[in-house]
């Protein structure tokens, strides 16, 4: 039985290191999807209630089957907002992405540039509802990297002694441990409803890598990064004058890679001056694994602590796929920040709940 499980943990941490090869065609993605504004798209730049908003991102996934070396993704990102007619504004934003891949240390480092447009569909500022149609886009630069001699290769494997040989040629020819830096080109729409403070409907779209850069490794060659779709939306119900549900649904897919992530949490606020207030929830994530179909391989645990400007997450991703008997079921922890700035009050829009 011990050898069983042992040979099970081995092949599944040779698929997470031979992931790499695979991995430049597949995006990172967060748990709390809705906590990374910009990331998820381009046309959330700008909306949200106060000044300029700044955003931190931390994943950290499959620790406990590669010790020091797993999956990271950090994320950060500043944006602001100004009016330039009536109720119409424009949305700035800048943000950086930093994602690790296992023991090849496989890397893609990114950073962008942003800008929105908010137009008013109806509503006003007195009014008892406002709604919003956004479009934006970000243009940026990216690279990605490999440590080709953390990597063994199947020429480098002796059967005969069932060892590899890391001396032997790997039968590969890498001429570089960097691509080129690549121009990125992103964009995206959204829509969103407010009737109320804690009751309001949103619904948004982004295409990814719109000019499939160039991402090969090897000089001469061309591997195309696909485009990768993300179509979400989601709300808030109130319940009480303390409770609420905020509800939501991010797809996404890129190339032959499929995600899925909905769920909701549950916000209780004091209504007080000083608004504090939690939230905590579960959500689920389906992906298509390889001839399975789509299947749920995470549960995810949520808790969130709002105090006025600052916003405070944390989660925990449970492994429900085959890679619960590796992992005993720990699969990633994500951490999420964000400070809003008050706006003044000429200056000030409504927006939803997203986070």
């Amino acid at each position: 039985m011990r050898f069983h499980f042992t040979l099970f943990t081995l092949l599944c941490l040779f698929c997470l290191l031979a992931a790499p090869r695979e991995a430049q065609a597949q995006d990172p993605r967060f748990s709390q999807f809705y906590a990374a504004p910009t990331e998820l798209n381009p046309a959330m730049i700008g909306v949200y209630e106060g000044k300029f908003r700044i955003v931190a991102n931390y994943r950290e996934l499959y620790s406990s089957i590669l010790g020091s070396h797993p999956f990271r993704t950090i994320a950060a990102s500043f944006d602001m907002r100004q009016r330039v007619q009536q109720d119409d504004y424009f949305g700035f934003g800048f943000s950086v992405l930093r994602d690790e891949a296992g023991l090849s240390q496989f890397h893609r480092t990114k950073a962008n540039l942003g800008a929105s447009f908010m137009k008013q569909l109806g509503g006003s500022r007195y009014a008892t509802y406002d709604q919003y149609l956004i479009a934006g886009a970000q243009l940026g630069f990216g690279q990605h990297g490999l440590n080709w001699q953390r990597l063994w290769f199947s020429e480098q494997f002796n059967a005969s002694g069932g060892f590899i040989d890391a001396s032997a040629p790997s039968g590969e020819s890498f001429d570089k441990q960097t691509t080129g830096l690549y121009l990125d080109f992103n964009a995206g729409l959204l829509w969103y409803v407010l009737f109320d403070d804690h009751l309001s409907l949103y619904a948004g779209g982004a295409l990814h890598h719109l000019n499939n850069p160039n991402v090969s490794f090897i000089e001469g060659s061309g591997d195309d990064l696909n485009t990768r779709w993300t179509a979400h939306a989601g709300g808030e119900i109130p319940f009480t004058r303390e409770l609420s549900l905020l509800p939501a649904v991010a797809v996404m897919g890129q190339s032959t890679y499929f995600s899925t992530a909905l769920g909701g949490n549950f916000r209780y606020t004091n209504r007080d001056w000083k608004e504090v207030a939690i939230r905590a929830g579960a959500w689920v994530h389906l992906s298509n694994e390889l001839e399975s179909g789509v299947a749920m391989d995470a549960v995810v645990a949520t808790a969130i602590l709002e105090m006025e400007r600052w916003n405070f997450g944390i989660s925990y991703d449970i492994t429900t796929s085959l890679l619960a008997s590796a992992n005993n079921s720990r699969g990633a922890f994500e951490f999420s920040f964000i400070y809003t700035h008050p706006a003044q009050w000429r200056n000030g829009v409504k927006c939803p709940n997203f986070y």
